[in-house]
């Protein structure tokens, strides 16, 4: 019952593992304020969780717009009167290429979403937060936010800035009520995967210590311990949740 009545952001929240951490959300009872790009898919999650007897909002959100991001953050502390959690979720990965050969868009546009509006988004949470009394922010990052990967340059640099940031905003406010922290998944069967591999579940298991890939519960479930009282004493961790990879 830690999250009951709790009002949690969560952006990328229309499609994998924000999707399901929104969901899993609104089963533990907390109000679900969302972001996505794609309003479809926005709400008809909302919906979803209203059908189940859950309480959500959504607002089409576009994290690189530092507007955007207020304005989420905006909504939920006008509807509830408060911010209590959060899950930067938002992020996107383009072609694998040689750093010579990387898109300067595909450089400008990950760095745009994955890093600085994760960013922008942590700007706005712990203003509200402060004003609330303190919350939990959560950062989606990678296993490639703690290791390399070949041919992913703009990708692996965004994740890693996404680590160091938790880091330090978590120093920010570590006594002001704030708990900051990362996950950093391995691969997560979603949709995003799904196009990288084709479908292929195992085109990435054989470099899983255990041997397969990850599904989006399993980061959810990372995820709301995080927003929880019960990591209490928990700030400026990089949670791997990756099938032993960080540990390789």
């Amino acid at each position: 019952m830690e999250l009951q009545d709790k009002v949690v952001i969560v952006t990328g929240g229309g499609s994998g593992m924000g999707r399901d951490a929104c969901l899993a959300l609104a089963r533990a009872g907390a109000r679900v304020v969302l972001g996505n790009r794609r309003q479809a898919e926005g709400e008809a999650l909302v919906k979803a969780i209203g059908a189940a007897g859950g309480t959500a909002l959504f607002r089409a959100t576009d994290v690189s717009k530092p507007a955007d991001c207020a304005a989420l953050v905006a909504l939920a502390t006008d509807r509830f009167g408060r911010l209590d959690g959060a899950f930067n979720n938002a992020g996107l990965q383009r072609e694998f290429n040689d750093i010579h050969a990387t898109p300067d868009e595909d450089i400008a546009d990950v760095i745009d979403i994955n890093l600085k509006g994760i960013l922008y988004m942590m700007k706005y949470e712990a203003a509200a937060m402060l004003a609330s009394g303190g919350g939990s922010i959560v950062n989606n990052s990678s296993i490639f936010g703690l290791k390399a990967m070949p041919r992913l340059a703009y990708y692996v640099a965004a994740k890693h800035g996404i680590v160091g940031a938790t880091r330090a905003v978590a120093l920010d406010y570590a006594d002001r009520g704030i708990r900051v922290n990362a996950v950093c998944p391995g691969p997560i069967k979603t949709p995003s995967y799904d196009r990288v591999t084709g479908g292929d579940d195992e085109m990435y298991s054989g470099g899983v210590p255990m041997h397969r890939i990850g599904a989006p519960g399993e980061v959810s479930a990372a995820v709301l311990w995080l927003l929880s009282d019960r990591a209490s004493y928990v700030t400026g961790v990089a949670l791997p949740v990756d099938g032993g990879m960080a540990a390789a």
